[in-house]
């Protein structure tokens, strides 16, 4: 059985939630502890811990997790002026929930997250 985590809730339906998308491979909803006026989560329905658990199977509902961040951005009216999309991976880089998740921000301008 896979591990239960709050958005294994989200998904089921067991908690309440602003969804905003979801079909049989991805849910997103809105973040509850927002970082910017549009942070929403986008994961897949199926449970990977972490971008260190993803298998050349998962490859297509990656992309998927990318497409609807996309069509996510365009709705949101953010598409346009700029957004960021994060996925963060285990206790260093910021990882909360171990069910992966890309954060889609945007609605202002976020500077720069890292210098190159």
């Amino acid at each position: 059985m896979a591990e239960e985590t709050i958005f294994r809730k989200i998904i089921n339906k067991e908690i309440p939630s602003e969804l905003l998308y979801q079909d049989e491979f991805v849910t997103a909803f809105r973040d509850i502890n927002p970082q910017a006026p549009t942070h929403i989560l986008i994961i897949p329905n199926k449970l990977i811990a972490t971008a260190n658990e993803i298998e050349i199977e998962d490859e297509l509902l990656i992309g998927k997790l990318y497409t609807v961040a996309k069509k996510l951005a365009k709705q949101e009216g953010i598409a346009e002026s700029g957004y960021r999309l994060i996925m963060n991976c285990n206790q260093d880089g910021g990882q909360e929930v171990y069910h992966i998740h890309l954060h889609l921000l945007g609605g202002k301008p976020l500077g720069k997250l890292i210098s190159c």
